[in-house]
């Protein structure tokens, strides 16, 4: 077996974004000094005040994952106090909140609780220790004696409050190596509680980007070229400039923007301007040149990913082939992308809805011209990220439009047609598989993905030697037992930017892994769930979430007519997960009436939570499943809102019933599990329904029509 030579954990170790270097480091130790601070920062997340009151600096950004829960729980049950009473503040850009999974500041690639899993644990438990030992020597008492409980420490008769240990706790040396509490006297960790953030957001009070409000604050208005990647030749903006409430009209290059006392002020005036754009090399650019492009690299030399035994002699009789192809897709998040910014001579400042805070500062200071020191970044909640928020596009844009009205700050907003048509796109992709059966089990496969790679256009120092570690998701992590394995990736760029989607290739090589896996038993004259339970034996976690997801679901090999179901399984992010469909109809209508999960994370922080991320993940899961994609002609995207790029409608969306399955140890991913088996586990249904295989998302292009719900 050949290793792949190059990890996720690996990718960003020193990655240099725009000007803004990353630095990786772990610092438990960030205390303020003094012997009587007004409040004791005890280290990088743990803040405690003389009132007793704990604050959590939190190091990833929130965008509905419910990070400020899942990590005040990691710090409330080492530290000894109620979640509900800690106060969450988000962290500004520093080298001690890396992500060391992924090397910068970045919430994303489901890691936020996997990597805090020690981290913030080990920072509750030192302070915890250290606020033990003031109050020991204050009673004479041995630590070992006294106990922590809801922000007190007791021994015997006496009890003191945090707060009124904090002064001599700030005195103390950091402790090493505290020992950590048993998972068996958790009273926090794998308990429900409502969302910290929850009531504000019910009630309207969160603060995400596009609500920034700063004192003299101007707004902007954005006309981007039609073709991505084409600039602005010429325009004529002398009618616009003299209209009331213009204060400026920007040439950013890839646009025009104008700068307004109002937005409505600025939207109007930027589309009045006469442009003529220099479209370059995109203008040409169509959906149909994309997938031949895609189809004329697949006998390229590829990266092995993972092989085993070889899969030569089997395939070279008999073997079953099969094509499968994904379109693109847009983030769509629900929030616009925008942002505000001030540039002036203290600095530049600017308040966003950012998954890589880090990538801002350094993609500011570029567009500033100014040294990142000079840079503030003042992080606010994301109404949807999926990815497209590690991008910093919008930042640049924003900066440069600011720089032409110094010292006020300008609000940049995009509206959803802009939003959809210069997107970075999740990459379309082209999947060769061929595959040997005997004696009923899978002998041979080998499997081939073609597709641009998003870590060569944003980190190309990371691709080495035709391996994008992001392209071999859900090829590397197989689980199957197979005797002879080839698994390959193929690198084509065909023309148009490409983003990290929600579970990233995960979707893409599930779709055809787990699709091809069902012909192969088909093949094989197998059912589709004992065919794949026999080639679990090696791989328990996995076989235990599938046989819990088929009971569940009431899965059999022989339903009703006008009743099927579909299965996929796959681990994914450290967690284990397998997905059942059962649908209704016939080969005119489908009715997808119940999907089942069944999910081994380890341990769930925050279950109530776990259970809302993989069904908010199956629902984004039906995005690329359903009708949604996107296509290109004459270079410029034809979906320009969300009539043309449908979401799942609540019609659309069947009951979903997620069961977890904690085996303990160390937490899995669960923000982007939910959604990678969706298309195969409809798709598979669909063929058992109505005998079609269809090898193309979505589905609907291959001719099936979903009927919704009433």
């Amino acid at each position: 077996m050949t290793a792949t030579p190059f990890t996720r954990r690996d990718f960003l170790k020193v990655s240099t974004i725009a000007g803004g270097g990353l630095l990786i480091g772990f610092r438990l130790d960030a205390r303020a000094t003094g012997t009587a601070p007004a409040q004791w920062k005890a280290n990088a997340w743990v803040t405690i005040a003389p009132d007793g009151s704990v604050t959590l600096t939190c190091h990833r950004n929130e965008m509905g994952q419910d990070v400020h829960s899942s990590l005040t729980m990691l710090l409330a049950e080492e530290l000894g106090v109620d979640p509900r009473r800690v106060k969450v503040v988000q962290a500004p850009v520093d080298s001690v909140y890396i992500n060391t999974m992924l090397g910068g500041q970045i919430t994303g690639g489901s890691t936020s609780v996997r990597e805090a899993w020690m981290p913030l644990r080990q920072a509750g438990a030192a302070a915890r220790m250290m606020l033990v030992s003031a109050a020991a020597a204050k009673w004479n008492a041995p630590v070992a004696d006294c106990r922590v409980e809801n922000g007190f420490v007791l021994h015997g008769p006496h009890k003191a409050s945090y707060g009124s240990l904090v002064a001599d706790a700030a005195k103390l040396p950091v402790p090493k190596d505290v020992p950590l509490k048993d998972a068996t006297k958790f009273t926090v960790i794998g308990k429900d509680l409502p969302r910290l953030d929850g009531s504000d957001k019910a009630r309207g009070r969160t603060v995400y980007g596009i609500d920034v409000k700063q004192p003299g604050m101007l707004y902007a208005a954005l006309v981007p070229c039609p073709v991505i990647g084409g600039k602005v030749a010429s325009f004529d903006a002398a009618a616009v400039k003299a209209r009331p409430g213009v204060k400026a009209v920007v040439n950013i290059g890839g646009g025009l923007a104008v700068v307004a006392d109002h937005y409505w002020t600025a939207r109007t005036a930027a589309d009045a301007i006469p442009i003529q754009w220099d479209e370059g090399p995109g203008a040409t650019l169509d959906t149909a040149a994309i997938f031949a492009t895609l189809d004329r690299a697949k006998d390229k030399p590829a990266f092995i990913a993972k092989q085993v035994g070889d899969v030569n002699g089997p395939l070279a009789t008999g073997a079953v082939d099969a094509t499968y192809t994904c379109q693109m897709l847009s983030h769509a998040t629900l929030e616009p992308q925008n942002c505000t910014a001030r540039v002036g001579a203290n600095g530049v400042d600017v308040w966003g809805s950012l998954q890589f805070p880090q990538g801002a500062l350094g993609a500011a200071a570029e567009a500033a011209g100014v040294a990142p020191a000079q840079v503030r970044i003042h992080p606010q909640f994301l109404g949807g990220g999926f990815g497209r928020r590690l991008e910093n596009d919008f930042v640049s844009q924003a900066v440069a439009i600011a720089k032409a009205v110094p010292d006020t700050p300008v609000q940049l907003i995009w509206t959803r047609p802009q939003d959809l048509q210069h997107d970075f796109y999740r990459p379309p992709s082209m999947h060769l598989m061929r595959g040997a059966v005997n004696n009923g089990r899978v002998v041979a496969l080998k499997a081939t993905l073609v597709s641009p790679s998003v870590t060569a256009r944003a980190f190309p120092p990371f691709v080495q030697k035709g391996n994008d570690p992001f392209m071999t998701e859900g090829l590397v992590n197989l689980t199957y037992d197979i005797p002879n394995i080839e698994l390959r990736t193929v690198i084509e760029e065909v023309g148009i930017r490409v983003g990290f989607w929600r579970s990233v290739s995960h979707a893409l090589n599930a779709f055809a892994v787990e699709s091809f896996i069902d012909e192969l038993s088909q093949a094989a004259h197998q059912d589709p769930l004992a065919f794949r339970l026999a080639m679990l034996e090696k791989a328990p976690r996995q076989r235990t979430v599938l046989e819990r997801a088929a009971r569940t679901a009431g899965y059999t090999a022989t339903p009703p007519a006008g009743r099927a179901f579909g299965i996929a399984s796959m681990e994914c992010y450290e967690t284990n997960i397998a997905l059942v469909c059962e649908v209704s109809g016939s080969a005119e209508r489908v009715k997808l009436e119940r999907i089942t999960a069944c999910a081994d994370c380890g341990v769930a922080i925050h279950p109530d939570q776990a259970v809302a991320q993989l069904q908010g993940g199956i629902v984004t899961g039906l995005i690329q499943t359903l009708r949604s994609k996107i296509t290109v002609k004459n270079g410029r995207v034809e979906q320009s809102n969300f009539h043309e790029f449908t979401l799942p409608r609540m019609g659309d969306v069947p009951p979903i019933s997620v069961e977890l399955v904690q085996s303990g140890g160390k937490p899995g991913g669960l923000g982007e599990v939910g959604v990678p088996l969706v298309a195969p586990a409809v798709a598979n249904a669909v063929f058992a329904l109505t005998g079609k295989r269809i090898r193309s998302t979505p589905l609907e292009d291959g001719g099936v029509r979903f009927s919704g719900r009433t």
